[in-house]
């Protein structure tokens, strides 16, 4: 799960050193918004036309120009809690949607209650507390309204924890929480799971040092307080490298997993009476 030991200023320096070189590094993050777009462009098709939608966590805006194609008549809301991130959004150009910006903390949004149609996160959740943030969305989306979450579960980045061990005991990629959590954590908040899935999306590379780069570069390297803190000497990098060859591809390329898990939760209309609402069934699993 995520360690929170680490200080939440930790994780923003992380986001805005990356955010310079985010978008030449970050192509499973934007497959990852193109997957959350086609699994909302499912809830969107009998819905009624959405007024004001948050994109929690924007980044560097790409989700955005997803959530203007798929609710052009929305007044969309570009939040995010590093400060360079969204100073690259106000540089993206007009290819992109003309949002507000908003920087602010998922935990502790500075929304009205109830003020809200839709939230879109794609990202940014398992960088937070479930309960928290969960619950932070429940309060400012209006009721029927409802989130649409992309975030990661605990076998994202296995094959480096699995290189690492033949390394050192250090934290090397932070294990986040699993599907059941956050779908307990949802009704906890009051939302109704109305849909789920959960399966793996990969980072590819043709060898160890790209990868570890690009995955340095979007800021999702270790933050935990047990990661090793001096560089590895010539002989560590080369058992790291042999031991990370094992997990080659058929196609030649170096594989990094990301654990994605989808969810849409609805607000209720009213008040809920207790009980869980019913979500479907994850239809994909990560092999070692």
């Amino acid at each position: 799960m995520v360690n929170r030991t680490v200080p939440k200023h930790v994780v923003r320096r992380a986001f805005d050193r990356a955010a310079a070189t985010y978008d030449s590094s970050a192509a499973v993050q934007r497959e990852i918004c193109d997957r959350l777009a086609a699994f909302v462009a499912l809830r969107l098709a009998s819905a009624p036309p959405l007024e004001r939608i948050i994109d929690a966590g924007c980044g560097t805006g790409y989700g955005l120009d997803l959530l203007a194609r798929l609710c052009p008549q929305a007044r969309l809301i570009a939040l995010d809690f590093a400060p360079a991130m969204l100073a690259r959004l106000a540089t993206a150009g007009p290819g992109h949607a003309q949002p507000v910006p908003l920087c602010a903390d998922l935990e502790a949004l500075p929304l009205a209650g109830g003020s809200i149609d839709a939230v879109w996160s794609s990202l940014a959740l398992q960088w937070c507390e479930p309960a928290l943030a969960l619950g932070e969305f429940a309060r400012v989306l209006r009721p029927g309204g409802e989130a649409w979450i992309a975030t990661l579960g605990p076998r994202t980045l296995w094959e480096l924890r699995d290189a690492f061990t033949a390394v050192d005991d250090a934290e090397h990629a932070i294990r986040f929480h699993p599907h059941e959590r956050w779908i307990a954590e949802a009704v906890a908040a009051g939302f109704e799971p109305v849909a789920a899935d959960n399966f793996p999306v990969f980072a590819v590379a043709p060898d160890l040092r790209q990868l570890l780069r690009d995955i340095k570069s979007i800021g999702a390297h270790s933050l935990g307080a047990q990661r090793r803190r001096e560089p590895l000497g010539r002989a560590a990098w080369k058992v790291l490298e042999t031991r990370y060859e094992t997990h080659r591809r058929d196609d030649g390329l170096l594989p990094a997993t990301y654990d994605l898990i989808l969810l849409a939760l609805k607000k209720p209309a009213q008040a809920a009476s207790g009980g869980a609402g019913s979500a479907a069934a994850p239809e994909g699993t990560t092999d070692d």
